[in-house]
């Protein structure tokens, strides 16, 4: 856990994740005197955080009682989750313990892709659906969903025998799952976005992709342009679309927060 001046002042705000939108919170809860404690997944997200004026940063797993502690110890009066993919086991544990304890959750949640009527999309509602539809598809299947997950594939007995490439945070430890995984480095691309449709285009091509699996994560996370970039190429695109699941406060700006926040 780093600390900086000025934790302990006023309320105090606990940020989960690590996203464009949840960098820009931080900034603005810091202006206006918030104490800002941002929980993330690595030291790179850490550094950031750091750069954005969080007063206290943690890098460690996320489990019951390491949120009971951070909450109690920090004053946190509002947690705000930015969690990525969704949805994942932390903004399940997230809900459930602010619903028992009566602590406001703020989920946010980027804009779904309006996905054009294609016969080269394919939506679909989980992982394990993903990849039964990717190896329908094509024997080469390009990953954009980074490694959560990534153990659905590499495991799916339709996948078999067929090439699996992902695409990753040039991170060691997220390089590392990979490897463990047994992807080989011909199988990696470590690279960070934004990723251009020309671009994208581009990687889509080197790797020999036949299907790109794309969670939407809307127009903020580039599934835009992977699905303009494989159409582009006349491969098929498999989207993972969001659940249908109930939040106490679902939102999909910054400023439905203020205003929670204001209330």
């Amino acid at each position: 856990m780093v600390r900086r001046a000025g934790e302990g002042e006023g309320k105090a705000i606990l940020v989960i994740g690590g996203t464009r939108e949840s960098r820009e919170l931080t900034r603005r809860l810091g202006d206006q005197g918030y104490t800002v404690v941002v929980w993330t997944g690595s030291e790179y997200g850490r550094k950031l955080a750091l750069e954005d004026g969080a007063n206290i940063t943690l890098i460690e797993p996320i489990s019951e009682e390491a949120l009971q502690r951070v909450i109690q110890e920090h004053g946190v009066n509002m947690v705000v989750d930015f969690s990525l993919p969704y949805p994942n086991e932390v903004s399940t544990l997230l809900e459930d313990y602010c619903s028992r304890w009566n602590l406001p959750c703020v989920r946010f949640f980027r804009s779904e892709t309006e996905l054009p009527r294609h016969p080269l999309i394919h939506e679909v509602y989980g992982w394990a659906e993903a990849a039964q539809v990717a190896a329908k598809l094509g024997n080469t299947i390009f990953l954009t969903t980074g490694t959560y997950n990534l153990e659905v594939f590499l495991s799916s007995q339709e996948l078999k025998g067929k090439r699996v490439v992902v695409r990753v945070l040039p991170e060691h430890r997220v390089i590392k799952k990979c490897q463990d995984l047994g992807l080989t480095p011909r199988d990696i691309v470590a690279m960070q976005g934004p990723f251009s449709r020309e671009l994208n285009k581009a990687i889509f091509r080197a790797y020999k992709a036949k299907v790109v699996v794309t969670r939407d994560s809307g127009p903020q996370g580039g599934t835009d342009t992977k699905i303009e970039a494989a159409l582009d190429l006349r491969i098929p695109v498999v989207v993972i679309k969001r659940p249908p699941i109930k939040h106490q406060h679902p939102v999909t700006s910054l400023e439905e927060i203020f205003k929670l926040l204001g209330e």
